[in-house]
């Protein structure tokens, strides 16, 4: 079956979204930014709002996703201050480090991810500007909490990068969750699962996000 993660930036949003089928959601801020911290008052909205599981990006700024140490310590204090909540639907938080040559930052990614626990890790579409995707995959395999990765396959998109996308799923699909995103929409999403086979597909456009006119 396949399964559907919005992205959303509004309770608005998100509730249409769940009427409209989504089975998870991603909460973000500034998607015009790719996606920023939203403030805890609207991630409580959310999940007072909808019962399915909400996944929190964690990122202090826009721009790159090389962060310096005082960076990734705000970083930390906002998954400190979402555990605290100990809000019963937000399951996971979204995360991205990269090196200065765009490689994974492993002991930073390894530190917010242990930050994290018990709430599950995804590394988010930073992933998709390392200079070789698989070799970063490895890398990620390797930090025991991170539980999903968020990709195009390194392309621009899920169609464009569909056959990469088939061989992280049968290379990693056992370890972690490989969640295919880029431009995915209903009208696209049953094409491209027959090319990629993975169960997670994510955007921002992959169910209405209107609410349904009663």
């Amino acid at each position: 079956m396949i399964k559907r993660e919005a992205c959303v930036e509004t309770l608005e949003e998100s509730i249409a979204a769940f009427e409209n089928g989504a089975n998870r959601l991603e909460l973000c801020s500034r998607l015009d930014l790719d996606g920023l911290t939203p403030n805890m008052e609207l991630i409580k909205q959310v999940a007072k709002a909808v019962p399915i599981p909400l996944r929190i990006m964690i990122r202090s700024r826009g721009g790159d996703f090389v962060f310096s140490e005082r960076e990734k310590k705000e970083m930390e204090a906002q998954i400190e201050v979402l555990k605290s909540a100990n809000l019963e639907t937000v399951e996971g938080v979204v995360i991205g480090f990269l090196n200065e040559d765009k490689s994974v930052d492993v002991a930073k990614t390894r530190h917010l991810a242990k930050a994290a626990f018990p709430l599950k890790v995804v590394f988010h579409k930073a992933i998709d500007v390392t200079p070789d995707i698989f070799a970063a995959f490895a890398e990620l395999a390797d930090i025991q909490e991170v539980s999903a990765v968020l990709t195009s396959g390194g392309f621009p998109t899920a169609e464009e990068g569909s056959a990469v996308l088939n061989k992280l799923a049968n290379q990693y699909g056992n370890r972690f969750e490989v969640v295919s995103a880029g431009k995915i929409t209903p009208l696209n999403v049953d094409a491209l699962h027959e090319k990629i086979g993975g169960e997670w597909y994510h955007g921002r456009r992959i169910v209405a996000t209107k609410k349904i006119k009663s």
